[in-house]
């Protein structure tokens, strides 16, 4: 029965789209986790409507884009984009309503009984009053420019995200006509969130007021002669996606130096109003903005909730933010070892945030000042150009080696930082290629060419996540040292292709997208098909960020069906339905949720006792696995193909932090048995990692 399945059936599929807006869901829960730390959860909420941001300015916006060219931009579902946007628009507007709901009723009164108050106007004392007019005057009406609308003063042009007042006005202007409406920008350069200085609060207290509320206080100053009759926050969020024809364009840098400049201003695509405007107002910025009625958004608070994060910042309270840790480092590279040394030894596996980043620093600097090292390549996808690996790369091409690094421009919302960091190199004498036109390079890997014994000997580091060293305290990511022959071989030859364009020689090891990296996971799958058919164990296990293209998701379904045990960990987008009779039964799907951003991307084949266990740069979607250049490596040394099974199996008992997917695309969150040991994937790892090992 179960072989005459069509799968294919665009029932059998979740919406992306829709299961974004659930991982976005689920971050928001954290900030309603009473055991989080109260200015962590404060955190999570922010990051939610970071997140949300990103939504519109990206997925909404090519859906938008995708309705006004007629085409249906059909995913495995079969929703079509009008139909995508009407689905989003009921969900998104539950979970903006959400998101303030848990910071007016849950997290403002939390935070008030522990001393951190945000003062609405009304309970200003006489004092605080004349401090935040003195401050209004002296910081912020200065560098204002109030608009008063008619037809030499047309509606601006608003930046995106940005802070905008619409002020109704009562009386005649300077030049004796009646005005109605005017607009006010706030100036990114102001903070949206003000801490009153130490005078006004006891020891211990945090007064803060926010900037809005500072200019509804005074904006009048501003129309002398006028009345105010109503002052209203609203913002515009636009379509972020650079758009660059790749084939038309001679220099890529350039392109997209110039299109960086129009980014704060492209077509609208969502608008966030308070909710006390009143309609006639509400209507006209509409209007205005050209905004469909589904993409206003009205709300109880201010409009960019993502910026109440400075409250984190100002305040210090270390008992309700997390405990802070010191990464560790294995054995053998503690700090001044000889990391070529060690890597000779026996393969580095490096577990972040848990163990630190520096090794790869400090592989890269003694590189540098290495005489016998000859030559550095590496790929850079979000690196920034102030980062000590790009010291390092600068060092090393002063110290006259040969360096060529391929840095991907096109890294979303990070293009700015590449565009500098591709100068800053260019200007040192490294050899700086922009990757595969068409292609994004997403590939995670470096390679040091070392003389040794009057031979080269490659020394190599792949990893999940990116060369950053910030998010690498913040990103669960994998990363492994090692100066295995093949595997070296297989990265040099990767290079070649990325700078010259040939063709490449067959890899001894790794998998690589967009050539073998699909066909190799799905026959991976295959193999373990083949060993529950002849009665063996099989098992898959894949921890990867998202899972979207649709061979892959039919993959696992004529795994599940053929009788292997298929547990994925998914922490974001998942378009499988799991646990459907006769489809899917065999197969778990868990997002975790905790401190840290869940990276890693690995993938365990039980392979009838002949384990295997791969880690790479790709999620399992199109983009991934079809347009991109990713790796994909194995681990073969067993102590630490071990260590990763063990670190996945962990992640699939987790009951603290993890969220079971349903059939129809909902979480729910994993439940503690009675009396059950309470496991915690992130935890356990900290107190394993994160001291010398």
């Amino acid at each position: 029965m179960t072989e005459n399945i069509d799968l294919n059936n665009p029932e059998l599929y979740l919406n992306r789209e829709l299961s974004l807006l659930e991982f976005n869901w689920r971050v928001l829960q954290q900030a309603l986790d009473t055991k989080v730390p109260l200015l962590e959860r404060l955190n999570y909420l922010c990051i939610s409507s970071t997140n949300l941001d990103e939504f519109f300015e990206v997925r909404v916006a090519g859906l938008i884009q995708q309705v006004e060219i007629g085409d249906p931009y059909l995913e495995a579902d079969q929703i079509s984009a009008q139909e995508a946007l009407k689905l989003i628009n009921t969900r998104a507007h539950e979970l903006v309503e959400e998101q303030y709901q848990v910071l007016n009723d849950v997290l403002l009164p939390e935070l008030n009984a522990e001393g951190i108050s945000v003062l609405p106007r009304a309970s200003w004392t006489e004092q605080q009053t004349e401090w935040l007019r003195n401050y209004f005057l002296e910081e912020v009406a200065p560098v204002l420019s109030p608009m008063g609308l008619d037809s030499a003063h047309p509606f601006p042009r608003l930046l995106n995200k940005s802070l905008n007042f619409i002020i109704s006005l009562i009386g005649k202007d300077a030049f004796g006509r009646n005005r109605g409406y005017a607009i006010l920008q706030a100036p990114r350069a102001l903070p949206r969130v003000i801490e009153l200085p130490e005078e006004f609060r006891k020891q211990g207290e945090y007064k803060f007021v926010f900037l809005s509320s500072i200019i509804h206080a005074y904006a009048e100053d501003l129309f002398y002669g006028m009345k105010i009759k109503g002052c209203y926050q609203f913002r515009v969020t636009r379509n972020s996606d650079l758009a660059i024809d790749t084939e038309e364009t001679s220099d890529l840098l350039l392109a997209i130096s110039d299109e960086l400049a129009q980014r704060n201003y492209g077509d609208e695509v969502r608008l966030e109003i308070t909710h006390n405007c009143p309609e006639d107002m509400v209507e006209f910025l509409r209007q205005q903005c050209g905004m469909h009625q589904d993409n206003v958004y009205l709300v109880n608070g201010p409009v960019n909730l993502s910026r109440i994060q400075a409250v984190c910042s100002l305040v210090e309270r270390h008992d309700l933010k997390f405990k802070p840790f010191t990464q560790g480092r294995p054995s053998g590279l503690t700090a001044n070892s000889d990391v070529f040394a060690a890597i000779r030894k026996q393969d580095i596996l490096l577990h972040h945030p848990y163990q630190s980043f520096t090794p790869v620093i400090d592989f890269l600097k003694q590189a540098a000042s290495d005489p016998c090292v000859l030559a550095i390549k590496q790929t850079l996808y979000r690196t920034g150009a102030k980062s000590p690996i790009v010291d390092a790369l600068v060092a090393a091409a002063h110290a006259g080696k040969e360096v060529t690094v391929v840095i991907e421009l096109r890294a979303r919302f990070d293009e700015a930082a590449n565009v500098e960091l591709a100068s800053r190199l260019q200007q040192a004498a490294v050899h700086v290629v922009y990757g595969i036109v068409g292609y994004k390079t997403h590939a995670k890997m470096l390679l040091i060419l070392r003389r040794e014994n009057n031979k080269l000997r490659h020394y190599t580091h792949l990893g999940t996540g990116n060369y950053h060293r910030n998010t690498s305290r913040l990103y669960t990511d994998y990363g492994l040292l090692s100066s295995d022959k093949q595997l070296g071989e297989d990265v040099a030859h990767l290079f070649v292709q990325l700078t010259s364009l040939g063709k490449i020689p067959k890899m001894h090891k790794m998998l690589h997208a967009p050539f073998t990296l699909h066909d190799g996971l799905i026959n991976l799958i295959e193999r373990e098909i083949t060993h529950a058919k002849a009665g063996n164990p099989a098992h898959i296990i894949v921890k990867v960020n998202s899972l979207v293209e649709p061979e892959m998701i039919q993959a696992f379904y004529r795994a599940s069906m053929a009788g292997v045990k298929v547990e994925l960990i998914i922490r974001g987008m998942c378009c499988l339905k799991p646990g459907i009779e006769g489809l899917s039964d065999n197969i778990t799907v868990r997002s975790i949720i905790g401190r840290f951003l869940e990276h890693t991307r690995v993938f365990y084949f039980a392979n009838n006792g002949e384990q295997e266990v791969w880690a790479g740069s790709a999620d399992l979607m199109k983009r991934n696995l079809l347009r991109r250049v990713e790796t994909c490596f194995p681990i073969e040394t067993k102590k630490l193909k071990q260590r990763i099974i063990d670190d996945i199996t962990l992640y699939c008992n987790d009951n603290t932090q993890a969220w079971c997917l349903m059939a129809d695309g909902r979480y729910q969150r994993v439940e503690q048995p009675e009396g059950a040991e309470l496991i915690s994937a992130q935890t356990t790892l900290l107190e394993q990692l994160s001291t010398n090992c």
